[in-house]
């Protein structure tokens, strides 16, 4: 058991060795400071490149379905809303003034939306129409979007990822057993993995909160738009819920966040 724990601990120790403490954002009025470990061998544009090919990918593939929202009511309130969330974004790291920011909405019953690296956003209708979101709560949903962008999430990931297969190959390389190899792994996982996915959300939160505050929408709909999100929970789980969690923890964070961007809000209404 000591040698296997050893070969964990030096596991980690080589995959860390490959990583770089970051903070991808500054802290703003919510304190978001958390530093990550992003693989030094993956750079911010690579993985924003990755993702705007599959971005144009899934935007071909909408288009020649014919669902590819240009015109209708929700892609101009999404739009809307974006072209005030975007220009808050330099807010937490001025470079994102560059990035190729696009917005699109797809007709679907779909319960779900996403901000890729780089600035890629995507609505789907049902999200809006299912849970008829407010134009605060459709900014309360891009903000927290847009703040796993400017986090690099997903990039932050993809260095856990490859930390993970780099443990798997140094594992077999000093002739651990099945057992002592699983031992590592998971060690490893729960050193980068595991106990970020909660942080991320977090982090995620309050930066889209302030995001929202900054762009002139009412952060307390944070609040109603979670509220919505569980009741449809309650049926069938929406996609969007399938990687942000609603809880208690997520209520209080968002009340005691609150006021630290109420401030901001008000500013930006007398703008």
């Amino acid at each position: 058991m000591k040698k296997t724990l050893s070969i964990s601990a030096l596991v980690a120790a080589v995959v860390l060795a490959g990583c770089q403490a970051v903070n991808t954002t500054s802290g703003g009025a919510v304190g978001v400071d958390r530093k990550q470990y992003m693989f030094s061998m993956l750079s911010t544009d690579q993985v924003n490149q990755m993702y705007a090919e599959s971005y144009q990918k899934t935007l071909s593939e909408a288009s020649g379905k014919g669902v590819l929202d240009k015109n209708s009511a929700i892609a101009k309130r999404v739009q809307g809303v974006a072209n005030r969330l975007i220009p808050q974004a330099t807010s937490f790291r001025p470079d994102a003034a560059q990035w190729a920011w696009d917005v699109n909405v797809i007709d679907s019953d779909e319960l779900n939306a996403n901000c890729g690296p780089g600035g890629k956003i995507i609505f789907y209708s049902g999200l809006v129409e299912k849970l008829k979101l407010t134009d605060d709560e459709i900014a309360a949903v891009m903000g927290h979007e847009i703040a796993h962008a400017l986090r690099e999430h997903g990039r932050e990931a993809m260095s856990k990822a490859y930390g993970v297969q780099m443990a798997t190959q140094l594992g077999a390389a000093f002739g651990v057993g099945a057992g002592g190899l699983q031992l590592a792994n998971t060690g490893v996982q729960y050193l980068m993995t595991l106990p970020n996915s909660r942080s991320n959300e977090n982090e995620a939160d309050l930066i889209g909160l302030e995001l929202s505050a900054r762009g002139g929408y009412n952060p307390n709909a944070a609040l109603t738009l979670w509220q919505k999100m569980a009741q449809a929970n309650e049926s069938s789980p929406p996609e969007f819920m399938s990687t942000h969690p609603s809880s208690e923890s997520r209520t209080q964070a968002l009340q005691a966040a609150i006021p630290k961007v109420m401030p901001l809000y008000e500013q930006a209404k007398k703008g």
